[in-house]
């Protein structure tokens, strides 16, 4: 007879689980917004908030990454519940810090966004990045995979790989001006770790049916 599941295992699959992770997924956003509504975002409000937007865009961002090997190595199924959330809220802080750059740096000008654009490559790749992900998040509804497919859904998913990729880019060439490249090594660190993970899973199932 199989033992049964760890408690903290099955509470993964409670009916709380996912309104408990949809607002501790909304709490740096409450408290940035508190933030300005009380100011107390320091000498610079909007250089704060941009920063932090990015910044927890790209937590989030690897969060997602660490869904399937946390899955895999915890041995909870169940995880896998919870990913299409945490994506979407990837694009929630990614539209978030889009709309302080281009309210707070470009007074919403779209000349001046689209110059921009052209003249300064990590503001392309950061666009870049937002396009992906404005496709993945137009195609994650259940509706949409029946309709694309599977095989179709997961090829256009993988690009969350590219978008990992930009996103560090466009973070390393935002610090690359400052001479400051410490946060930019730990989620590459980070990024390559979870990446890696995936193309060793990926070498031994070719090896299996070689």
């Amino acid at each position: 007879m199989r033992a049964p599941a760890p408690r903290w295992k099955t509470a993964f699959m409670h009916p709380a689980a996912k309104p408990l992770l949809f607002v501790l997924c909304l709490l740096p956003f409450a408290q940035l917004f508190v933030g300005a509504v009380l100011d107390t975002l320091g000498a610079n409000p909007a250089e704060a908030l941009l920063r932090a937007t990015g910044d927890w865009t790209l937590r989030f961002l690897c969060v997602v990454l660490a869904v399937t090997p946390a899955r895999i190595a915890l041995g909870v199924p169940a995880l896998a519940r919870f990913r299409r959330m945490l994506g979407l809220f990837v694009y929630f802080y990614a539209t978030a810090h889009l709309l302080c750059y281009a309210v707070f740096d470009q007074g919403l000008d779209p000349g001046e966004i689209w110059r921009d654009i052209l003249e300064r490559p990590f503001i392309l790749v950061g666009m870049l990045a937002f396009s992906l992900l404005t496709a993945l998040a137009a195609t994650s509804p259940h509706r949409v995979i029946r309709w694309m497919g599977a095989r179709r859904w997961q090829w256009l998913h993988r690009s969350v790989y590219a978008v990992a990729g930009l996103a560090l880019l466009h973070f390393f060439w935002m610090r690359a001006g400052k001479n400051d490249f410490a946060e930019v090594a730990v989620y590459a660190a980070i990024v390559a770790l979870l990446l890696g993970w995936r193309l060793q899973r990926w070498l031994r199932s070719k090896r299996r049916l070689a």
